[in-house]
């Protein structure tokens, strides 16, 4: 019944490191086609997405600190990516 437990686990945050990369590619997609340039347009998309993923993981009360990744992973990943994003289109 543990290994069980360990493959549920593994599928699980697959299944989120597979919807963090799609969504990642979906919001360069979108950032490409922004009237405001590219390196603006992605760093307003990405604080959206943080702002969602930590409603999400509000809603569905998904552990802070857990065992496997949830939206709350996807929120720190999108917060870092914006604030690169947000360094690398000011020096530019």
């Amino acid at each position: 019944m543990q290994q069980l437990g360990k493959i549920r686990r593994k599928l699980i945050s697959v299944q989120v490191l597979a919807r963090f990369c799609v969504r990642l590619v979906i919001l360069t997609a979108f950032a490409a086609f922004g009237s405001i340039g590219f390196g603006r347009s992605l760093v307003a998309l990405l604080w959206m997405s943080a702002i969602l993923s930590a409603v999400m993981a509000g809603l569905r009360r998904e552990p802070l600190l857990g065992p496997d990744l949830n939206h709350w992973d996807e929120t720190v990943a999108y917060g870092a990516l914006c604030a690169l994003a947000s360094a690398l289109s000011q020096t530019a």
